[in-house]
């Protein structure tokens, strides 16, 4: 979780503020160590939703991924998220569509791996026919648009350096894009920087769509302006398109037609099941996993306050009480202390 948000080394000045506020025996009543774990040889049998899988045929989706292992220096790990392309990836293959992943190069690309995954990331890793594919990714230019449905663009810094103007990409968005679904996370948006359509009209413009905010990379990276070409959404709103921000890594998908787009690694559920719907089909049910539910109470929270989250808790199943603190960490760092305090209680409750 700590990996996932970059602040290792921030996390210590974050845990001691809120000590600060709260009083070690708050903190260690929390009981961290006792929360469930996910399982590290789950499988695709373990998954409850796809249980009820939709068996018929629905045609292909291309999840494509970075090629770019590092930053230009050198200095900073690059790549695609693991999180961003398995949870999608089994929401494609439940609901009828078989998945092919790309990427720039081909070959194996270079992975993100978080430490706090869940049973889906999981069983994606152990999954043969999934793993054979990432092992042997699809170079971009022998990619033919005219087999997929779908296009999913899997977030990861790299899609900043090698999505961009990359001619490829452009070739298959504008293939897809006027008969079939375009979806992105998170960094993934990138790859819709510079595309135009067959009549000349760039394909952001009036467009309504999200990714990586400003706020979410400037906390991570304090030169994040002066690390990348251009932060994302900025880049996207200087192609005409109108940037829909939701609070800091919290879910938020934004469907504008058959152009899919979310904010951050926590909205690649429901971008993934968005896509579906773009598609034509009500995605297969699945109950949300605790991380989902955490994501929930927290925008509650932001909108409505404590009392209303609190409230909402009772009635939800298992929330992932380390998201919560996480939260609350992140608000202590930015010395945002009364509400650093409110989310402790939230995590405790």
């Amino acid at each position: 979780m700590w990996k996932k948000l970059g602040i290792a080394a921030g996390v210590v000045v974050g845990l001691v503020m809120l000590l600060a506020v709260s009083g070690w025996g708050y903190v260690h009543s929390l009981d961290l160590d006792r929360e469930p774990v996910a399982d590290p040889t789950a499988r695709a049998d373990d998954l409850a939703f796809l249980a009820q899988r939709v068996t018929e045929p629905r045609g292909r989706i291309l999840a494509v991924v970075s090629s770019t292992a590092r930053f230009p220096d050198g200095q900073r790990k690059a790549g695609y998220e693991l999180t961003e392309l398995a949870r999608a990836y089994w929401v494609f293959v439940g609901n009828g569509y078989e998945v092919d992943i790309a990427s720039p190069r081909g070959g194996e690309p270079p992975m993100i791996r978080d430490e706090d995954l869940i049973d889906a990331d999981h069983a994606f890793l152990n999954d043969p026919a999934a793993q054979a594919k990432l092992a042997e990714t699809l170079p971009l230019a022998e990619v033919d648009p005219g087999r997929y449905r779908a296009v999913y663009f899997v977030g990861g810094k790299g899609a900043m350096f090698d999505f961009v103007g990359n001619p490829d990409i452009a070739r298959i968005v504008r293939d897809i894009h006027p008969r079939g679904v375009v979806g992105a996370v998170c960094h993934g948006p990138a790859a819709l920087l510079g595309v135009t359509l067959a009549d000349g009209r760039p394909l952001l413009r009036g467009r309504r769509v999200t990714g990586f905010s400003n706020a979410e990379e400037l906390f991570l990276i304090e030169d994040a302006r002066e690390r990348f070409p251009a932060l994302l959404q900025d880049a996207l709103s200087a192609e005409g398109a109108t940037f829909v921000e939701a609070p800091t890594y919290l879910d938020n998908t934004v469907a504008d037609g058959r152009l899919v787009t979310g904010q951050n690694p926590w909205s690649t559920w429901t971008t993934a099941e968005a896509m579906i719907r773009a598609l034509g089909h009500a995605p297969v049910p699945r109950e949300a996993t605790p991380e989902e539910r955490s994501v929930q109470l927290l925008a509650t929270f932001h909108a409505r306050g404590l009392g209303a989250a609190l409230v909402e808790k009772r009635t939800l199943q298992r929330s992932d009480k380390r998201l919560l603190l996480m939260h609350a960490v992140v608000a202590a760092m930015q010395w945002r202390l009364g509400q650093a305090w409110q989310l402790q209680r939230l995590a405790k409750a």
